[in-house]
């Protein structure tokens, strides 16, 4: 709605006509909406209390009802092997935006929280009015965090068959499950129902009708409810119900029949009361279902795009007829575009119906009659007909390649041994799949397929197949360019725990797939990091930020650990985000006690801030011991286990605690999705232990730097790395001490201290008392003469007696410290982009 006078300054094209702006078409990635107030893209009312979507890739919110009705116009996040682009757009999408946001262009607020307005580029972030945002030059640079995002154009995935969620490595969630039929029209919850029967009451003068746009619909049973007066023309309820279904042609090339149980009855028009005037109305008598057609056309003016042809016009218009085959039209459309000297078989014409969750391609044999093709769409459905256009593409043979992870297969197995398993369970054709690499320490092998359709297929048989009861793994993988990546350049790579922190890791999740190019976000619930390093293999420089507890943090680093060797930036910078209990690294490292709702945005703009340490990282080597029978009675022993450590390594009374919570969260694992209840069952668990006495110090020997170390009387030892134990304690205490020297993260030392039971661990944790020093040292050996509960950062267990080794583990690791400067906020302006000249190849659409 607009007021008159203000009807010249609306520049917003309407839903229905929305498909006819896309310059790419896109599919979006739906998922279940947030929590904060968004308005509709297709319809623009609000979405408080009704079921709705957004996709997970750009910041587009819609009803559930309206979402088959949203056209295929996300960001363009990657090439798909056809057409590369030379020059990234603005990607603009209308309203949903922060309070406060202004205009570059007049520099006055642009945002609503009462209505869909203002324009926003999905890279760079700029926002402007809707009459403004067309002065701005297209060209996008993608705004402050361009040095850490992943160009598109250094991207490419052949993606023909599978969806996008598959690309980027979304999870369904069951949620997500009741999204399948999203390209149907929904059928009305009863409770619409009810409020249109009432509406339709003798009171009102109304009567609502089911109106289907097509045989597929009538077959679903999925229909629209349209509303009109009980005596109306019979042009007004055709415009009503196009209008139901946002398409935008002319009344008077549909018609509406009747529809029954029995069947379509053809014959039987509206308009058969009607007279010459088309002045007819609508009767009270009518059926309640009607099949909304397009009425036979002899013509038929078609627009034929061009885009990926690199030519100046976005379409040609040409005339159709009955007799009008591909061919013939091939041949008429390079005439138009200057091209008659091209040979026309050089040339294909696709279709490409761009639905609201996949994008769908098929080449056009070449004596089809495109007439009776397009008949036959609308026949099947008017939506889609809408949806539907035709490119003249140049034929070409594309190189097929397909890049697959499959991850759960058995360990430390040769590359003949997995070729083996790949032929026993998933029948792999060997002339078109090729193993590139072998991650043997993961059980996963990374394969490239020349082939779709067998690309398909192992995709989805590989998520079924189980190998020593382990379900395999199976993710599409992105190819980065590395020749595209622009000089300087330094993605950055995002790893997320959507288990952590409750909610927030999904929202954080969400958050950084919109900021950044969702093919360097990874969801660490997929596969574990190794994913995301095979991807940034031969990225030469780039950096990590790891969403998760401290737990996260060092599996992450363990598996960079093992496969740095075949990285090309092996000692990549890492920054945290903390959504654990504890994270006592990220408080060392400045980010921050516990993730709090902070704004997406600062936070990428800290880690592009942030100054970069070293940290050491330790080994554990717990040695053999005899475990099995089978062992006993054949002498032989369990290989020695190795544990890396990062923060912290307890045994005694700390690690006891560790295991008690350890044990009550997988009991009941749902309660656990907060920190402040986690925190509460450390306090209850450690309130069981407070009449608990183990005499530690009588059944350890402790040796540092190959000096025998004295132990007093204790009930826990703990070795710590970093200034932080237990959310924030400091264990060893800020007293000097002309034995010791200063603790550092960089130093190659290990601080070893005592605590003498639960009260003396409340003490610490309450900042009363530190922990009782004991030694410093880079080598430590521990004998242990009973079974005694360990943990390392927080994963506890039971250990046998025998002899424990900790010493340094190879180079130090590379952090990300939180800058104590406070940066003045920056936002990607107008101004910045002008003034700074964009790296040739950056840009965005």
């Amino acid at each position: 709605m607009s007021h008159e006078k203000c009807l010249k300054h609306v520049r917003t094209v309407c839903s229905c006509m929305a498909p006819t702006l896309v310059r790419v078409p896109v599919a979006h990635c739906f998922g279940p909406a947030g929590q904060k107030k968004r308005f509709c893209c297709v319809c623009r009312k609000n979405l408080e209390g009704t079921a709705a979507l957004r996709c997970e890739v750009c910041e587009l919110h819609v009803h559930n009802d309206c979402a088959p009705f949203s056209c295929s116009d996300c960001r363009l996040c990657h090439q798909d092997g056809g057409q590369d682009y030379d020059m990234y757009h603005h990607h603009w999408r209308e309203g949903n935006m922060a309070s406060g946001a202004r205009c570059e262009v007049c520099r006055r607020a642009c945002s609503s929280s009462d209505v869909l307005s203002g324009m926003r580029c999905e890279w760079c972030g700029i926002t402007a009015h809707a009459s403004c945002y067309i002065i701005i030059p297209p060209e996008c640079s993608l705004g402050r965090l361009r040095g850490m995002i992943l160009h598109p154009s250094c991207v490419r995935v052949c993606s023909r068959n599978f969806s996008k969620m598959h690309c980027y490595r979304i999870s369904e969630t069951s949620q997500q499950c009741e999204l399948d039929n999203l390209d149907d029209v929904d059928v009305q919850s009863p409770v619409a129902s009810k409020e249109n029967q009432s509406s339709g009451s003798s009171d009102t003068g109304k009567q609502t009708l089911k109106v289907f746009d097509g045989d597929d619909a009538v077959k679903r049973n999925q229909f629209r409810l349209v509303s009109i007066p009980r005596i109306t023309k019979n042009e007004e309820v055709v415009e009503a119900a196009l209008r139901s279904f946002y398409i935008p042609d002319e009344p008077q090339d549909y018609e509406l029949q009747i529809h029954t149980q029995q069947g379509l009855l053809t014959d039987d028009i509206i308009n058969r009361n009607g007279t010459p005037d088309n002045k007819a109305v609508f009767k009270d008598s009518q059926p309640e279902a009607w099949l909304l057609r397009a009425k036979p056309r002899e013509v038929e003016l078609l627009k034929i795009y061009a885009g990926w042809l690199k030519v100046g016009v976005a379409y040609i218009s040409i005339t159709i007829g009955k007799s009008s085959t591909v061919d013939s039209i091939i041949k008429e459309v390079l005439t138009q575009l200057g091209k008659e000297n091209e040979s026309p078989e050089d040339f294909s014409l696709v279709e490409v119906f761009m639905s609201s969750k996949q994008v769908q391609r098929q080449v056009l044999t070449g004596q089809e009659l495109l007439l009776e093709k397009m008949r036959e769409i609308r026949k099947v459905s008017l939506r889609q007909m809408n949806q539907t256009r035709f490119y003249i593409v140049e034929s070409r043979n594309r190189v097929v390649q397909v890049d697959l992870l499959l991850g759960g297969f058995p360990l430390q197995l040769s590359t003949e041994e997995y070729t083996q398993l790949l032929q026993q369970h998933l029948a792999v054709k060997s002339h078109l799949v090729t193993i590139t690499h072998v991650y043997a320490g993961q059980g996963a092998v990374a394969l490239q397929i020349s082939c779709f359709s067998e690309a398909e297929r192992i995709y989805m048989l590989a998520k079924d197949t189980n190998i020593n009861g382990k379900q395999l793994t199976s993710l599409v993988i992105p190819e980065i360019v590395q020749s595209k990546l622009a000089k300087g350049s330094c993605p950055l790579l995002v790893f997320v725990n959507p288990k952590s922190g409750g909610l927030k890791g999904r929202e954080i999740l969400y958050g950084f797939r919109k900021l950044l190019n969702p093919h360097q976000v990874f969801e660490l619930t997929s596969g574990g990091p190794l994913p995301g390093l095979h991807t940034f293999r031969e990225v030469p420089h780039f950096r990590m930020l790891v969403c998760g507890g401290d737990g996260t943090v060092g599996w992450v680093l363990g598996v960079l650990e093992s496969i740095r060797h075949k990285l090309s930036c092996p000692e990549p910078a890492i920054g945290i985000v903390p959504l654990g209990t504890g994270n006592d690294l990220a408080r060392v490292l400045r980010w921050g006690t516990g993730y709090s709702g902070e704004d997406h945005y600062s936070i990428l703009v800290s880690v592009d801030e942030a100054e970069e340490v070293e940290m050491d990282r330790w080994t554990i080597l717990f040695d053999a011991q005899e475990m099995t029978e089978d062992g006993k009675q054949n002498g032989f022993l369990e290989p020695p286990k190795i544990v890396q450590m990062n923060n912290y390594f307890g045994l005694g009374i700390d690690a006891e605690l560790s295991l008690d919570f350890h044990h009550a969260r997988e009991e009941e694992p749902g309660k656990f999705n907060s920190r402040f209840h986690n925190k509460g069952v450390y306090v209850k668990v450690g309130l069981q232990k407070l009449s608990h006495t183990r005499n530690l110090h009588k059944d350890l020997r402790l040796q540092v730097d190959k000096q025998d170390i004295e132990l007093p009387s204790i009930e826990g030892l703990i070795f710590i790395n970093i200034p932080s134990w237990g959310s924030g304690a400091d264990l060893w205490g800020s007293d000097s001490d002309a034995r010791f020297g200063k603790p550092r993260i960089d130093d190659g030392m290990l601080e070893v201290v005592g605590v003498t039971g639960v009260v003396h661990m409340g003490q610490v944790q309450s900042g009363l008392r530190s922990g009782i020093r004991i030694a410093q040292g880079s080598y430590i050996r521990i004998i242990v003469t009973k079974p005694i509960p360990m943990q390392v950062d927080g994963e506890p267990w039971i250990q046998a007696p025998g002899q424990i080794i900790i010493s340094a583990a190879g180079p130090k690791v590379r952090m990300l410290k939180k800058s104590k400067i406070k940066q003045k906020k920056q936002s990607g302006s107008l101004k910045e982009g002008r003034a700074e000249s964009p790296v040739p190849g950056e840009g965005a659409n």
